[in-house]
């Protein structure tokens, strides 16, 4: 039998395009153009899934979210929603919306999406959570953004997920490594088993055979218990090795044997364990140069790297921006028990021109620090640090030149954008095509 969607847009010649898709991908597709028609169509049958855009002519997607859910909880809903309009749906999907989709709408992903969310509904009801096992999910969880860029971030996800390939994340420090770690898991057959992170970083090389394989009582001074390692907790699951390019030559040698016979001998013991784990390793550095430089083993390298994944870092999703920025007001609102609304226009224009070198935990920390001082329902630019506002303003410096001095703020882009024509014409507020011009005109060789 064919699920049930109902697609509700004002907007008709779009809403007939999708339900003419949809139809062709075996679904059986009904329409509603206004809120009131789509209210008719849920008490007349049970949809599976309910595809809304946020904004209708006689209301908006939370209302049909809210009659939805009173009347049948397992049915999902998916709204469509513009840039201006992620707030809104990242508060539905606290709500008890599935997911939401940006516009222009993609075929493949609405498709996607729907997929994804048949299948939450077939799933069975989980536990009701307690509050603590509820804040933690809310911390975990990896929002998807609107972008081109995420869009492939989370397509690459989901086609690795379901495997049991080894994944290596690729990304600066703060790109959200171990989210996308934890979503892969949490999307594989193993969601049901261990997740164990391991910081690479910070395991003495004289440890690291205990802290991976365990050891038994007494094997060694200070060995006053057995312990279990890494490898045998994270047995039937997922082991994830962060800043993996950390760990010394010799723990290098060790992992190596381990992923490739699946056994461990935890230390001063004479019995290997058989484990079965997959592998899901992260680093901020470029590991094919370590390899070159011979401070990391190809072998090693190569059985990592089944399939690589590169977390994008924040500057260059500024489409997701203002999303990432939401919810990360959502969760400092729940932390510091304040009721901060949104942000102030200045904030928001900050926030999309701002290089954010330290990426989403940059973003996190800047956000709680910010709810913790606003004293109003809108975050103001003046509780955010200074150094924010002094790197835009130093930025923003180099686009106001005169005809007197525009020979040295074209130098000075250039030295800011370390020589990248396109980053320095983008300082300079003009195009590629004129800087050229103005380099050719001053005769400036680069």
């Amino acid at each position: 039998m064919s699920s049930k969607i109902l697609v509700i847009d004002d907007d008709t010649s779009f809403c007939v395009m999708l339900k003419t898709f949809l139809q062709k991908k075996g679904y059986d597709v009904t329409n509603a153009f206004t809120a009131r028609e789509a209210e008719e169509a849920i008490k007349n049958q049970v949809f599976d899934v309910v595809l809304t855009d946020i904004r209708l002519p006689d209301s908006d997607g939370i209302q049909i979210l809210k009659s939805i859910k009173e009347t049948s909880f397992k049915t999902q809903v998916v709204l469509m929603t513009g840039y201006t309009d992620i707030k809104t749906a990242v508060s539905a999907m606290k709500m008890g919306a599935y997911d939401y989709v940006g516009k222009p709408i993609n075929p493949d992903e609405i498709l996607h999406t729907i997929e994804q969310s048949l299948k939450k509904r077939a799933e069975k009801p989980e536990p009701v959570a307690t509050k603590s096992e509820k804040k933690e999910t809310t911390d975990l969880a990896f929002v998807k953004g609107i972008s081109s860029t995420s869009n492939q971030l989370h397509e690459y996800i989901s086609l690795v997920s379901p495997t049991n390939m080894s994944v290596l994340i690729i990304g600066d420090s703060g790109t959200g490594k171990e989210y996308i770690a934890h979503t892969i898991h949490t999307q594989s057959k193993r969601k049901d088993k261990p997740f164990i992170p391991v910081d690479c970083g910070a395991i003495p090389k004289e440890l690291a055979s205990s802290e991976f394989f365990g050891h038994i009582k007494g094997s060694f001074t200070g060995a006053i218990n057995d312990k279990t390692g890494h490898f045998e907790a994270a047995n039937g699951g997922t082991l994830f090795l962060d800043e993996v390019g950390n760990l010394s030559y010799e723990v290098q040698i060790q992992l190596l044997r381990a992923l490739q016979e699946r056994k461990v001998k935890p230390v001063g013991s004479n019995h290997e364990i058989k484990v079965d784990i997959r592998v899901i390793a992260a680093t901020n550095e470029d590991l094919s140069e370590a390899v070159k430089r011979g401070d990391f083993r190809e072998d090693l390298y190569h059985r990592l790297n089944e399939f690589c994944i590169q977390a994008p870092r924040l500057s260059e999703r500024k489409h997701d921006i203002m999303v990432f920025a939401h919810h990360f007001l959502a969760l400092a609102n729940e932390d510091l028990e304040k009721d901060i609304e949104g942000f102030d226009d200045e904030v928001i224009e900050l926030f999309m021109n701002y290089d954010w070198p330290g990426n989403l935990r940059e973003m996190k920390n800047t956000i709680k620090r910010s709810v913790l001082l606003t004293k109003t329902n809108s975050v103001p630019i003046d509780v955010l640090p200074q150094e924010m506002r002094s790197a835009i303003e130093q930025e923003n410096a180099v686009s106001y030149y005169s005809k007197e001095n525009e020979e040295s703020a074209i130098r000075s882009a250039l030295e800011k954008a370390g020589f990248n024509k396109t980053k320095a014409a983008k300082l300079l507020n003009i195009d590629r095509k004129t800087l050229y011009n103005k380099l050719k005109l001053y005769s400036i060789d680069l």
